[in-house]
């Protein structure tokens, strides 16, 4: 059974039952899982079809471990630049990405999702491919988050994984089974984010 047969769910379904998902179970994803979300993921639409894309997934173990105090040092790096330089200093809305930095290097997958070039426009077309690897993984009941790193860790990343100078990693995604359930996110209504024609118009 190819990718397409697999990834079954409603499109609706999938849209209205993802959520971020920080808390993984360490149970190992099937390879055969991997693939079906990685086709997806290039199914995305690109810039001019240039597909400015390349998906590094993490299942070493010890290369998960190794990666985990990185990608701690860039969560704190971020928080740092915004005036946050301990647990108790942050908001209750952060609570659960700080768990996330802690225990990243557990996730049974880490997805670094990277542009083979610099620039806005490839890192502009990878933004679709994560939402396509996101929306499969949920059609197949594992969850994920995107995050993103910070400069102070990006060589040290690079090297690791042995990126080129020439590609930029646009996110890291974690990728594992609940620890928790999927279901409908909190957002904002419709008629307060959008408008008609002119942003001062409102949607009814």
């Amino acid at each position: 059974m190819n990718a397409e047969s697999r990834l079954s769910m409603p499109v609706g379904e999938a849209i209205f039952t993802q959520r971020a998902i920080r808390r993984l179970k360490p149970d190992p994803i099937p390879e055969s899982d991997l693939r079906d979300v990685l086709e997806a993921a290039t199914r995305a639409p690109s810039g001019g079809n240039s597909q400015p894309w390349h998906f590094i997934v993490v299942r070493d173990a010890a290369l998960r471990q190794k990666f985990g105090p990185l990608y701690r040092e860039a969560w704190w790096a971020k928080r740092a630049d915004s005036g946050y330089h301990s647990p108790e200093d942050l908001p209750p809305a952060y609570r659960a990405a700080m768990r996330l930095a802690d225990e990243i290097g557990a996730s049974p997958v880490i997805v670094l999702l990277c542009a083979t070039a610099k620039g806005p426009g490839p890192m502009g077309s990878v933004i679709p491919a994560a939402q396509n690897l996101l929306l499969a993984a949920r059609a197949l009941g594992i969850g994920g988050t995107i995050t993103t790193l910070h400069a102070q860790v990006e060589d040290r990343v690079h090297a690791m994984f042995g990126i080129p100078e020439t590609a930029q990693i646009v996110y890291c995604l974690p990728l594992g089974y609940p620890r928790g359930r999927f279901g409908p996110a909190k957002r904002k209504p419709v008629s307060e984010v959008c408008s008609y024609d002119n942003w001062d118009n409102a949607f009814s």
